[in-house]
């Protein structure tokens, strides 16, 4: 078993951002003690409002590999677009 602590992702949100930014990562028992940590290291200059914190092996991802198959172009999924129901002529272009 190893003794080393979990391993967090941080990511803070700014005072004049609405959304979250990955800051860094760190070492830290529980994810109380990971926020404590978060804000002393990545919040110095009080520049954040909001700080969430990810244990990193509870974290998915997609691997490089993938990217043909989640990432294609939206004109091959033609259940995105408005072919299969009438639209009115009143809405114009769309």
């Amino acid at each position: 078993m190893s003794k080393e602590w979990p391993l967090y992702e941080i990511f803070i949100r700014g005072q004049h951002g609405l959304s979250h930014r990955h800051v860094g990562s760190l070492h830290a028992p529980d994810a109380e003690t990971a926020i404590k940590n978060a804000r002393d290291v990545y919040t110095r200059r009080n520049e954040g409002v909001s700080i969430w914190v990810v244990e990193a092996a509870a974290i998915t991802a997609t691997a490089p590999g993938d990217k043909g198959p989640i990432f294609e172009p939206s004109e091959s999924k033609i259940y995105r677009h408005p072919t299969f129901y009438d639209i009115p002529d009143e809405i114009g272009h769309m």
